[in-house]
């Protein structure tokens, strides 16, 4: 801001003068807009007004089918520049603090992008905010493919072609965001390539906070009705700091705090890491597991330094940055699969006598006979083993397990019949199914159906009997 000054040989004095003029041309540009389109400017007096429902109720009234909605106008917090005197210099300086001034929200029916709205501060260093839904984005590629939908808000009932849905949405995800959002700021707010000229520089696109979720569609909403007071329950008792961090793909230990909430559309569970949370609530006939992700630090990324982006790629942080986009949806989607999965195993009526009692039977495979597993016996800790968060991401070997299982020995007699006992303990595990071996390494992974399985018989093997029978009511 120094810089800025400098470069228009103005003094910290004038300071005030020139965000005044500047802030006057920005809502006059404002004004002279929503003028030419005929569109209503709104000024809001209080913070008690939902803009959306205002604007939508505008849209609605006008008949507005594209284009312009509406401008509303409110005093809001926000982060600025002020001139102030340090008593000691005695001299004035530049503080970046909170503050108040005007906010303008531009609200759209975009082509398509459906409804949007545009956040534009009216003072330095004019921050713009841009809101849009993918999915009223997706409504509009459906509609251009020709593809049949049942809406209900913000999720869909029922889709004609499912998989040509996905491949729309995914292309979402590449978008050139400047190319596609310059239009709207060049509208919005035609003075900012005046007020960026001494610096020589434009606005920075960052993704301030992202919400990705993955729907499961049910026939009817008494179909979930019937399963989904279950799903709750099972998140609020069973999904601890490690699962959700396992959900997460977090290996580091921090504390999770859940939440059970009953709105008017339903219960709501929400687990938070830090920033970033993991939701699960129902939509109607719709099943939603979401992730939001406030703090991208948590997170990492396979690439480059930024300082050195022709140097080797590594596992960095995740930036705001738009061209972390993709990674940013890659993470959010495998969470929220990750998620699900751990749900599924509540939609088995009797699942420790049907799937999990399976394991607890010998069984023949390939001419050889396997013992049955014993969970709350011997094999307890074989199977609290192999299901650790810090193993979920990147497997496990023989060693791995054996330093779990044995007491460290430098005997190289006793190692090598601890690690044939594991390799016997591995293989009656893939012999019933809960692991998988990776081809041509000795590597393994805990499978879909161990995943399952293993949470069901740590959950009952760690519950209280008065937490058992709260499940089973």
């Amino acid at each position: 801001m120094e810089y800025y000054l400098l470069s228009q040989k103005l003094l910290f004095k004038d300071f005030k003068g020139l965000v005044t003029r500047t802030t006057d041309k920005v809502r006059q540009a404002a004004s002279a807009l929503a003028e030419r389109l005929h569109r209503p400017v709104v000024y809001l007096q209080s913070n008690c007004h939902h803009k959306e429902d205002l604007a939508r109720d505008i849209m609605r009234r006008d008949r507005v089918k594209e284009g312009l909605i509406t401008v509303l106008s409110a005093v809001e917090p926000c982060r600025t520049w002020f001139v102030r005197g340090n008593k000691q210099t005695q001299h004035l300086e530049l503080k970046l603090n909170w503050g108040k001034c005007i906010h303008l929200y531009f609200y759209f029916l975009h082509q398509q992008l459906g409804f949007l709205h545009l956040r534009l501060q009216t003072w330095f260093p004019f921050l713009v905010q841009i809101c849009f839904n993918g999915r009223e984005w997706l409504s509009r590629q459906l509609e251009s493919a020709h593809i049949k939908y049942k809406r209900r808000d913000n999720c869909f009932a029922w889709i004609e072609d499912l998989e040509r849905a996905q491949k729309l949405m995914d292309q979402q995800i590449s978008t050139n965001w400047q190319e596609l959002f310059q239009p709207l700021i060049d509208l919005c707010h035609p003075h900012h390539p005046e007020i960026c000229r001494p610096i020589g520089g434009s606005y920075y696109w960052t993704v301030a906070e992202s919400e990705y979720a993955t729907d499961v569609m049910f026939k009817t909403r008494a179909d979930l009705d019937r399963i989904y007071p279950a799903w709750v329950h099972h998140s609020v008792m069973s999904f601890g700091t490690e699962q959700v961090l396992r959900f997460l793909q977090r290996a580091d230990a921090k504390e999770v705090k859940t939440d059970r909430r009953r709105g008017p559309d339903g219960v709501r569970v929400k687990h938070w890491l830090n920033d970033n949370s993991l939701k699960l609530y129902d939509k109607g006939s719709v099943l939603r597991s979401e992730v939001t992700i406030n703090n991208p630090k948590d997170f990492r990324v396979w690439r480059t330094s930024e300082l050195n982006p022709t140097g080797d790629k590594q596992w960095r942080s995740l930036r705001r940055t738009v061209a972390d986009v993709p990674r940013r949806a890659e993470i959010s989607r495998a969470a929220t699969h990750r998620h699900l999965e751990a749900l599924s195993v509540v939609q088995l009526k009797t699942p420790l006598a049907e799937e999990a009692g399976k394991v607890c039977r010998a069984k023949r495979k390939q001419g050889h006979r396997y013992r049955a597993l014993r969970p709350f016996g011997d094999d307890a800790l074989l199977l609290q083993t192999v299901n650790r968060l810090e193993y979920a991401i990147a497997g496990f070997h023989n060693q791995n397990i054996r330093k779990e299982l044995y007491p460290p020995t430098r005997c190289p007699k006793l190692q090598r019949k601890q690690t044939a006992a594991v390799t016997r303990k591995l293989a009656l595990l893939r012999a019933h199914g809960l692991i998988r071996r990776v081809p041509g390494r000795h590597l393994y992974h805990v499978s879909a159906k161990g995943r399952r399985v293993i949470t069901a018989l740590l959950t009952a093997r760690n519950a209280s009997v008065e937490d058992l029978t709260k499940m089973a009511a």
